[in-house]
Protein backbone atom coordinates (compact mmCIF):
# COMPACT_ATOMS: atom_id res chain seq x y z
CA UNK A 1 0.00 0.00 0.00
CA UNK A 2 1.13 3.63 -0.97
CA UNK A 3 1.68 6.55 1.11
CA UNK A 4 -0.99 8.25 -0.58
CA UNK A 5 -3.82 5.23 -0.24
CA UNK A 6 -2.60 4.24 3.00
CA UNK A 7 -3.43 8.03 4.43
CA UNK A 8 -6.73 7.84 2.14
CA UNK A 9 -7.79 5.11 4.04
CA UNK A 10 -7.17 6.74 7.49
CA UNK A 11 -8.48 9.74 6.84
CA UNK A 12 -11.53 8.54 4.93
CA UNK A 13 -12.59 6.16 7.89
CA UNK A 14 -11.73 8.71 10.51
CA UNK A 15 -14.35 11.54 8.83
CA UNK A 16 -16.62 8.39 8.76
CA UNK A 17 -16.85 8.26 12.47
CA UNK A 18 -15.89 11.70 13.41
CA UNK A 19 -18.86 12.63 11.47
CA UNK A 20 -21.41 11.96 14.05
CA UNK A 21 -19.52 13.33 16.89
CA UNK A 22 -18.96 16.71 15.52
CA UNK A 23 -22.57 17.37 15.01
CA UNK A 24 -23.50 15.90 18.36
CA UNK A 25 -20.21 18.25 20.06
CA UNK A 26 -21.15 20.59 18.81
CA UNK A 27 -24.83 20.58 20.25
CA UNK A 28 -23.23 20.40 23.05
CA UNK A 29 -21.25 23.31 22.96
CA UNK A 30 -23.94 25.26 22.59
CA UNK A 31 -26.05 23.57 25.48
CA UNK A 32 -23.47 24.08 27.85
CA UNK A 33 -22.69 28.04 26.96
CA UNK A 34 -26.60 28.82 27.67
CA UNK A 35 -25.76 27.52 31.00
CA UNK A 36 -27.46 23.80 31.00
CA UNK A 37 -24.79 21.04 31.46
CA UNK A 38 -25.97 18.15 29.02
CA UNK A 39 -25.02 14.74 29.47
CA UNK A 40 -28.14 13.30 27.72
CA UNK A 41 -26.41 13.42 24.49
CA UNK A 42 -26.49 9.84 24.13
CA UNK A 43 -30.19 9.34 24.62
CA UNK A 44 -30.83 12.23 22.32
CA UNK A 45 -28.29 10.01 19.93
CA UNK A 46 -30.52 7.33 19.91
CA UNK A 47 -33.23 8.57 18.83
CA UNK A 48 -31.88 10.57 16.42
CA UNK A 49 -31.22 7.14 14.92
CA UNK A 50 -34.01 5.60 15.40
CA UNK A 51 -36.04 8.18 14.04
CA UNK A 52 -33.93 8.11 10.71
CA UNK A 53 -33.63 4.57 10.70
CA UNK A 54 -37.51 4.39 10.35
CA UNK A 55 -38.03 7.11 7.80
CA UNK A 56 -35.09 5.28 5.87
CA UNK A 57 -36.84 2.36 5.75
CA UNK A 58 -40.28 3.73 4.83
CA UNK A 59 -39.34 6.23 2.21
CA UNK A 60 -36.57 4.75 0.38
CA UNK A 61 -38.45 4.18 -2.45
CA UNK A 62 -39.88 7.39 -2.59
CA UNK A 63 -37.28 10.03 -2.04
CA UNK A 64 -34.09 7.86 -3.24
CA UNK A 65 -30.32 8.51 -2.70
CA UNK A 66 -31.95 11.87 -1.13
CA UNK A 67 -33.32 9.58 1.64
CA UNK A 68 -30.40 9.43 4.40
CA UNK A 69 -29.94 13.71 4.08
CA UNK A 70 -34.31 13.55 4.81
CA UNK A 71 -33.06 10.98 7.70
CA UNK A 72 -30.54 12.84 9.43
CA UNK A 73 -33.20 15.88 9.26
CA UNK A 74 -35.90 13.81 10.84
CA UNK A 75 -33.41 12.49 12.87
CA UNK A 76 -32.68 15.79 14.26
CA UNK A 77 -36.29 16.92 14.48
CA UNK A 78 -36.96 14.04 16.99
CA UNK A 79 -33.72 14.92 19.32
CA UNK A 80 -34.88 18.47 19.47
CA UNK A 81 -38.57 17.43 20.31
CA UNK A 82 -37.09 14.82 23.08
CA UNK A 83 -34.54 18.01 24.37
CA UNK A 84 -37.62 19.30 25.33
CA UNK A 85 -38.03 17.49 28.46
CA UNK A 86 -34.70 18.23 29.65
CA UNK A 87 -34.92 22.27 28.83
CA UNK A 88 -38.21 22.27 30.84
CA UNK A 89 -37.05 19.69 33.45
CA UNK A 90 -33.93 22.15 34.20
CA UNK A 91 -35.20 25.66 33.24
CA UNK A 92 -38.55 25.47 33.83
CA UNK A 93 -38.29 23.04 37.06
CA UNK A 94 -34.72 23.67 38.04
CA UNK A 95 -33.97 20.19 38.27
CA UNK A 96 -30.22 18.88 38.38
CA UNK A 97 -28.85 18.93 35.02
CA UNK A 98 -26.71 15.64 35.36
CA UNK A 99 -29.78 13.83 36.65
CA UNK A 100 -31.92 15.33 33.67
CA UNK A 101 -29.17 14.34 31.50
CA UNK A 102 -28.91 10.80 33.13
CA UNK A 103 -33.07 10.45 32.76
CA UNK A 104 -32.99 11.15 29.29
CA UNK A 105 -30.15 8.33 29.02
CA UNK A 106 -32.09 5.59 30.31
CA UNK A 107 -35.39 6.75 28.88
CA UNK A 108 -34.00 6.71 25.17
CA UNK A 109 -32.95 3.44 24.59
CA UNK A 110 -36.25 1.37 26.00
CA UNK A 111 -38.25 3.55 24.56
CA UNK A 112 -36.91 3.00 21.20
CA UNK A 113 -36.99 -0.43 21.04
CA UNK A 114 -40.52 -0.36 22.63
CA UNK A 115 -41.52 1.27 19.43
CA UNK A 116 -39.44 -1.18 17.01
CA UNK A 117 -41.14 -3.50 18.74
CA UNK A 118 -44.45 -1.84 17.64
CA UNK A 119 -43.81 -1.29 14.24
CA UNK A 120 -41.93 -4.12 13.43
CA UNK A 121 -42.60 -7.12 15.26
CA UNK A 122 -39.10 -7.81 16.36
CA UNK A 123 -36.23 -6.16 18.41
CA UNK A 124 -34.44 -4.47 15.89
CA UNK A 125 -34.72 -3.61 12.20
CA UNK A 126 -33.69 -4.23 8.30
CA UNK A 127 -30.17 -3.03 7.15
CA UNK A 128 -31.15 0.24 5.33
CA UNK A 129 -30.45 0.35 1.60
CA UNK A 130 -30.41 4.02 0.90
CA UNK A 131 -27.02 4.70 2.69
CA UNK A 132 -24.91 7.91 2.59
CA UNK A 133 -22.00 5.66 1.38
CA UNK A 134 -18.47 7.27 -0.30
CA UNK A 135 -18.37 10.19 -1.92
CA UNK A 136 -15.98 12.16 -4.38
CA UNK A 137 -16.12 16.12 -4.98
CA UNK A 138 -16.27 16.72 -8.41
CA UNK A 139 -12.76 18.67 -9.27
CA UNK A 140 -11.41 18.27 -5.88
CA UNK A 141 -10.82 14.82 -6.14
CA UNK A 142 -8.42 15.51 -9.32
CA UNK A 143 -6.09 17.15 -7.12
CA UNK A 144 -2.86 15.62 -7.17
CA UNK A 145 -2.40 13.96 -3.87
CA UNK A 146 -4.69 16.09 -1.96
CA UNK A 147 -7.27 15.21 -3.62
CA UNK A 148 -7.35 11.28 -3.42
CA UNK A 149 -6.55 11.33 0.42
CA UNK A 150 -9.27 14.24 1.46
CA UNK A 151 -12.06 14.29 -1.82
CA UNK A 152 -12.40 10.91 -3.03
CA UNK A 153 -14.44 8.34 -1.59
CA UNK A 154 -14.68 9.93 1.52
CA UNK A 155 -17.54 10.94 4.34
CA UNK A 156 -19.75 13.67 2.81
CA UNK A 157 -21.33 14.71 5.88
CA UNK A 158 -18.51 14.59 7.81
CA UNK A 159 -17.62 17.40 5.26
CA UNK A 160 -20.70 19.39 5.87
CA UNK A 161 -19.89 19.01 9.79
CA UNK A 162 -16.68 20.57 9.53
CA UNK A 163 -18.12 23.17 7.18
CA UNK A 164 -21.19 23.41 10.01
CA UNK A 165 -18.56 23.96 12.58
CA UNK A 166 -16.99 27.05 11.43
CA UNK A 167 -20.20 28.25 11.11
CA UNK A 168 -21.54 27.36 14.32
CA UNK A 169 -18.14 28.99 15.82
CA UNK A 170 -18.90 32.36 13.87
CA UNK A 171 -22.64 32.42 15.23
CA UNK A 172 -21.46 32.01 18.88
CA UNK A 173 -18.27 34.12 18.63
CA UNK A 174 -19.25 36.92 16.27
CA UNK A 175 -23.45 37.92 16.18
CA UNK A 176 -25.67 39.03 18.77
CA UNK A 177 -26.95 36.06 19.64
CA UNK A 178 -23.76 34.03 20.46
CA UNK A 179 -22.78 36.87 22.81
CA UNK A 180 -26.51 36.57 24.37
CA UNK A 181 -26.21 33.05 24.51
CA UNK A 182 -22.61 32.97 25.97
CA UNK A 183 -23.50 35.54 28.58
CA UNK A 184 -26.40 33.48 29.60
CA UNK A 185 -23.78 30.68 30.66
CA UNK A 186 -21.62 33.17 32.37
CA UNK A 187 -23.11 35.33 34.29
CA UNK A 188 -27.26 35.12 33.87
CA UNK A 189 -28.27 37.65 36.18
CA UNK A 190 -26.18 40.29 34.35
CA UNK A 191 -27.65 39.57 31.19
CA UNK A 192 -30.77 39.60 32.37
CA UNK A 193 -30.12 43.44 33.95
CA UNK A 194 -29.26 44.09 30.15
CA UNK A 195 -32.60 42.58 29.17
CA UNK A 196 -31.33 39.25 27.88
CA UNK A 197 -34.30 36.09 28.40
CA UNK A 198 -31.77 34.14 29.86
CA UNK A 199 -34.46 31.14 29.53
CA UNK A 200 -35.47 31.79 26.35
CA UNK A 201 -31.28 31.81 25.64
CA UNK A 202 -31.28 28.48 27.50
CA UNK A 203 -34.05 27.16 26.08
CA UNK A 204 -32.25 28.10 22.69
CA UNK A 205 -28.95 26.16 23.75
CA UNK A 206 -31.00 22.83 24.61
CA UNK A 207 -32.65 22.64 21.86
CA UNK A 208 -29.85 23.16 19.54
CA UNK A 209 -28.21 20.59 21.17
CA UNK A 210 -30.71 18.21 20.76
CA UNK A 211 -31.24 18.60 17.03
CA UNK A 212 -27.60 18.24 16.36
CA UNK A 213 -27.44 15.04 18.38
CA UNK A 214 -30.57 14.08 16.53
CA UNK A 215 -28.58 14.70 13.63
CA UNK A 216 -25.13 13.11 14.74
CA UNK A 217 -27.60 10.06 15.37
CA UNK A 218 -28.97 9.90 12.15
CA UNK A 219 -25.87 10.00 10.72
CA UNK A 220 -24.14 7.11 13.08
CA UNK A 221 -27.13 4.93 11.95
CA UNK A 222 -27.24 5.50 7.98
CA UNK A 223 -23.67 5.73 7.63
CA UNK A 224 -21.98 3.35 10.00
CA UNK A 225 -24.50 0.28 11.41
CA UNK A 226 -27.15 0.58 8.91
CA UNK A 227 -30.20 -0.59 11.10
CA UNK A 228 -31.34 0.28 14.66
CA UNK A 229 -31.34 -1.78 17.79
CA UNK A 230 -30.54 -1.74 21.60
CA UNK A 231 -26.82 -1.18 20.25
CA UNK A 232 -26.48 0.85 17.94
CA UNK A 233 -25.52 4.05 19.97
CA UNK A 234 -23.42 2.67 22.82
CA UNK A 235 -21.12 5.57 23.95
CA UNK A 236 -20.74 7.93 21.10
CA UNK A 237 -22.80 10.39 23.23
CA UNK A 238 -20.24 10.25 25.90
CA UNK A 239 -17.56 10.25 23.55
CA UNK A 240 -19.12 13.58 22.02
CA UNK A 241 -19.20 14.80 25.18
CA UNK A 242 -15.81 14.31 25.91
CA UNK A 243 -15.29 15.92 22.61
CA UNK A 244 -16.90 18.91 23.64
CA UNK A 245 -14.37 19.41 26.79
CA UNK A 246 -11.14 18.13 25.08
CA UNK A 247 -12.12 21.03 22.33
CA UNK A 248 -12.56 23.78 25.78
CA UNK A 249 -16.50 24.24 24.72
CA UNK A 250 -15.02 25.35 21.28
CA UNK A 251 -17.20 24.73 18.13
CA UNK A 252 -14.12 23.88 16.13
CA UNK A 253 -12.06 22.57 19.04
CA UNK A 254 -14.89 20.43 19.20
CA UNK A 255 -14.63 19.27 15.90
CA UNK A 256 -11.27 18.59 15.50
CA UNK A 257 -11.42 16.61 19.05
CA UNK A 258 -13.88 14.62 17.15
CA UNK A 259 -11.47 14.18 14.60
CA UNK A 260 -9.15 12.65 17.08
CA UNK A 261 -11.54 10.38 18.41
CA UNK A 262 -12.73 9.19 14.72
CA UNK A 263 -9.62 8.05 14.09
CA UNK A 264 -9.57 6.02 17.44
CA UNK A 265 -12.90 4.48 16.33
CA UNK A 266 -11.73 3.39 13.31
CA UNK A 267 -8.62 1.63 14.51
CA UNK A 268 -10.34 -1.35 14.74
CA UNK A 269 -11.80 -1.24 11.38
CA UNK A 270 -8.83 -0.63 9.60
CA UNK A 271 -6.41 -1.19 12.52
CA UNK A 272 -5.29 -4.56 10.31
CA UNK A 273 -4.53 -2.76 7.28
CA UNK A 274 -1.75 -0.31 8.59
CA UNK A 275 1.77 -0.89 9.11
CA UNK A 276 2.77 -1.07 13.49
CA UNK A 277 -1.20 -1.82 14.31
CA UNK A 278 -2.00 -5.13 12.14
CA UNK A 279 -0.19 -7.39 15.13
CA UNK A 280 -2.46 -5.67 17.85
CA UNK A 281 -5.01 -8.09 19.11
CA UNK A 282 -8.21 -6.39 18.16
CA UNK A 283 -10.01 -6.43 21.39
CA UNK A 284 -7.62 -3.56 22.56
CA UNK A 285 -8.47 -1.62 19.24
CA UNK A 286 -11.64 -1.92 19.97
CA UNK A 287 -11.65 -0.73 23.57
CA UNK A 288 -9.22 2.15 22.74
CA UNK A 289 -11.93 4.87 21.80
CA UNK A 290 -13.74 4.69 25.00
CA UNK A 291 -10.08 4.52 27.29
CA UNK A 292 -9.25 7.82 25.27
CA UNK A 293 -12.22 9.07 26.44
CA UNK A 294 -11.84 8.39 30.09
CA UNK A 295 -7.95 9.27 30.08
CA UNK A 296 -9.07 12.98 28.09
CA UNK A 297 -11.64 13.34 31.04
CA UNK A 298 -9.12 12.62 33.42
CA UNK A 299 -6.56 14.70 32.15
CA UNK A 300 -8.56 17.60 31.02
CA UNK A 301 -12.00 17.69 32.94
CA UNK A 302 -9.60 20.14 35.78
CA UNK A 303 -8.10 21.87 33.19
CA UNK A 304 -10.63 23.06 30.87
CA UNK A 305 -12.81 25.84 31.95
CA UNK A 306 -16.31 25.40 31.33
CA UNK A 307 -18.63 28.70 31.21
CA UNK A 308 -18.83 30.24 34.53
CA UNK A 309 -22.90 29.20 34.96
CA UNK A 310 -22.54 26.40 33.45
CA UNK A 311 -24.87 23.45 35.51
CA UNK A 312 -26.26 26.01 37.92
CA UNK A 313 -30.24 26.95 37.86
CA UNK A 314 -31.03 30.62 37.12
CA UNK A 315 -34.42 32.12 39.28
CA UNK A 316 -35.17 35.16 37.86
CA UNK A 317 -36.32 36.87 41.19
CA UNK A 318 -33.04 36.26 42.83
Amino acid sequence: MSIVSMLALIVSSSLVYAAPMIFTSIGGAFSEHSGIVNVGLEGIMTMGAFASIVFNLTFAHTFGNATPWLGALVGGIVGLLFSILHAVATVNWRADHIISGTVLNLMASPLAVFLIKAIYNKGQTENITANFGNFSFPVLAQIPILGPIFFENTSAPAWVAIVLAIFMWWLLYKTRFGLRLRASGENPQAADTMGVNVYAMRYAGVLISGFLGGVGGAVFAQAISGNFSVSTIVGQGFMALAAMIFGKWDPIGAMLSSIFFGFAQSLSIIGNQLPGFSHIPSVYLQIAPYVITILVLVLFLGKSVAPAADGQNYIKSK
